[in-house]
C-alpha cells in the first residue's frame, strides 16, 4: 500500500524498523534532529497535564534480551506494541493492572499496578504472563505475532488481535491478582485461518484494533488487510465471542456476505462513543474516518450514504472531505463529544465535533489540524513524525499523542468550550530521546506507539517498540 506525505511519497509494504528509517528519511529535513549531546535547557516548574518520567528502574521496563540502561527488566517483552498496533497496552478499569501486547514475545506481559505511585511490578511464572510457546508463561493458542487488546469494561476479560495468524484470543482475568486464562477450545479463540481448536471467523484479515461496547455485549475488530470491521457478540458472563452469521456480522469494502460500507481501507484506529450509538473508524489506506450507526440492542452496524458515513481526505462519492486526514491511524473519543485522529503520513492530529446523531464535523480553522512543521491552515505541532498511538485525559484537559518515528510522546492542551488542541509550549511539550531536540528527554521510547492513561489520570503508560519497552510516567495536575 502507499501512504502520501507532502510533497514526497513512500511505500509501506511492511511496517517495522526498516520502514521507521525510511519514514525517519524521507519526512524529515536534516536539521530536524539534533546531535546526540545537544545542548540541555533549564529545567521547567512542572505544568498541568505535562508528564514526569519516574525515577530510574521505576520508569521504565524493558524485556530480558536487551540491555537495561537503567531500566527494569521484564519478561516476554519483546516488541511491544508494532508499528501496526496502536492499541497495544491497556489498563484494567480497576487501575489494578496493565497488560501488554508483545509481537515478538507472541506474548500478553501482565503488570501488577501501584494505583498510589504508578509502579508496575511483573508477577513471577505463569501469573506474569501468557505466550503462544509457553515458556515460563502461561500457553495461549492464537498470539503469533499480538498487535493489540482490549479490556471489557467490567474487567472479566482481555481480548487480543494476533495479525500473523488472522485470530482473536479470548481470556478470562482474575480480578484479586490480574492473571489471565484462555478460554477452553473453541471459545478460547476466533480465527480467520483453519487455526486448531480456534472457532472460524468472517472478515478477519490482519486484525488489528478492536474495542469492547461500554455495555459489555459486543465486540468490534478493525480488519488491516480485509478492509473490514468484524462485529461479534459478546456473552457477559463468560467473554465468549460469537459472530453472527449473516451479514450484520462484518461490514467490509467488498467482502462477500458482509453489509456493504464505503471508506474502510486498512482500519487501523476504532472507538465507541460513551453512549454506545457509533462506533468510529480510522482508515489508513482511505485516508479516512469511518463514521458507523451501532444498534444498542443488536450491536449491528450501518453506515450511512448520504454523505455524514465517512469523512475523507480527498473526494471520494459519499463521503464529505476533510483535512489532514493521509494515512489515518489511532483514534479517540472524548466524553464531551469531541473525537480526535492522529495520521502517519499527514504528521498530524485533526479535530471533530460530534453531533447529537453522530455525525462528525472538522473544527474550522486551525482548531481543526495540528501539523508536524507547517501546514496551510493548521496549528504548528513537534516532534510528531508518524503519529500513532492517542488517548485523551479523563477529565478532557489534555491529548497525548505518541509518535512513532521521532520516538516522542506530544502533550497537547485541549480547550475545555472548543476542543481544539495546541502543544504546550517548550520542554513541556514533548517528552522523547536524547536525539530529538526542544522536548524534556525521556528514556527507551524508541519507536513509541501506544498509550494508555491509568482510570484516575495519573498516571500514563506506553510502549517503545525499538526498545523492547514500557515507559512510566506521572501526569502532572
Amino acid at each position: 500500500m502507499r501512504f502520501f506525505a507532502p510533497h514526497r511519497h513512500f511505500h509501506l509494504a511492511t511496517r517495522g524498523p526498516a520502514t521507521l528509517a525510511m519514514v525517519a528519511a524521507v519526512m524529515l529535513p536534516a536539521n530536524a534532529f539534533g546531535a546526540p549531546n545537544a545542548q540541555r535547557h533549564p529545567q521547567q516548574a512542572p505544568q498541568s497535564g505535562t508528564l514526569s518520567q519516574l525515577a530510574g528502574a521505576h520508569g521504565c521496563l524493558v524485556d530480558r534480551s536487551v540491555r537495561p540502561g537503567g531500566c527494569g527488566i521484564a519478561r516476554a517483552l519483546a516488541g511491544p506494541g508494532p508499528f501496526m498496533g496502536s492499541r497495544a497496552i491497556g489498563v484494567s478499569p480497576d487501575g489494578k493492572n496493565v497488560y501488554v501486547a508483545a509481537s515478538k514475545s507472541d506474548a500478553i506481559a501482565i503488570f501488577k499496578r501501584d494505583p498510589r505511585t504508578g509502579r508496575l511490578t511483573q508477577p513471577p511464572g505463569t501469573g506474569g504472563c501468557v505466550a503462544a510457546k509457553g515458556g515460563g508463561c502461561a500457553t495461549a493458542v492464537g498470539l503469533d505475532g499480538p498487535n493489540s487488546i482490549a479490556i471489557s469494561p467490567d474487567g472479566l476479560n482481555v481480548y487480543a488481535t494476533s495479525r500473523a495468524s488472522n485470530t482473536i484470543s479470548v481470556f478470562h482475568r482474575t480480578r484479586s491478582t490480574g492473571a489471565l486464562s484462555q478460554l477452553p477450545g473453541a471459545a478460547g479463540c476466533t480465527s480467520g485461518l483453519p487455526v486448531p481448536v480456534c472457532a472460524s471467523g468472517r472478515a478477519l484479515v490482519g486484525p488489528d484494533v478492536l474495542v469492547v461496547s461500554p455495555s459489555g455485549t459486543n465486540v468490534y475488530v478493525g480488519s488491516f488487510f480485509g478492509n473490514a470491521v468484524a462485529v461479534f457478540d459478546r456473552d457477559r458472563a463468560s467473554g465468549a465471542l460469537t459472530q453472527p452469521g449473516d451479514s450484520t456480522g462484518c461490514i467490509a469494502e467488498a467482502i462477500s456476505g458482509c453489509t456493504t460500507g464505503v471508506a474502510l481501507g486498512a482500519p487501523e484506529g476504532m472507538a465507541i462513543s460513551a453512549d454506545g450509538a457509533n462506533v468510529y473508524v480510522a482508515s489508513a489506506l482511505s485516508s479516512a474516518v469511518a463514521v458507523l450507526a451501532r444498534d444498542q440492542s443488536t450491536g449491528t452496524l450501518t453506515q450511512a450514504t448520504d454523505g455524514s458515513g465517512c469523512i475523507v481526505n480527498s473526494a471520494l462519492t459519499g463521503c464529505a472531505t476533510g483535512a489532514q486526514l493521509s494515512g489515518a491511524n489511532a483514534i479517540a473519543f472524548n466524553p464531551g463529544g469531541d473525537v480526535y485522529v492522529t495520521s502517519l503520513s499527514s504528521n498530524s492530529v485533526s479535530s471533530f465535533g460530534r453531533s447529537p446523531s453522530g455525525g462528525l464535523t472538522q473544527k474550522k480553522g486551525t482548531a481543526g489540524c495540528l501539523v508536524y512543521l507547517r501546514a496551510t491552515g493548521c496549528s504548528f505541532g513537534r516532534a510528531l513524525v508518524a503519529p500513532e498511538g492517542l488517548t485523551i485525559s479523563p477529565d478532557g484537559a489534555n491529548v497525548y499523542v505518541a509518535a512513532f518515528a521521532t520516538g516522542a510522546i506530544d502533550v497537547l492542551d485541549r480547550g475545555k468550550k472548543s476542543g481544539a488542541v495546541s502543544q504546550l509550549p517548550g520542554l513541556a511539550g514533548c517528552l522523547a530521546p536524547r536525539s530529538v531536540p526542544g522536548c524534556t528527554r525521556a528514556r527507551a521510547l524508541h519507536g513509541v506507539s501506544s498509550i494508555a492513561l491509568s482510570p484516575d489520570g495519573r498516571y500514563l503508560y506506553s510502549t517503545s517498540f525499538g526498545s523492547n519497552a514500557v515507559d512510566i510516567f506521572r501526569r502532572n495536575r
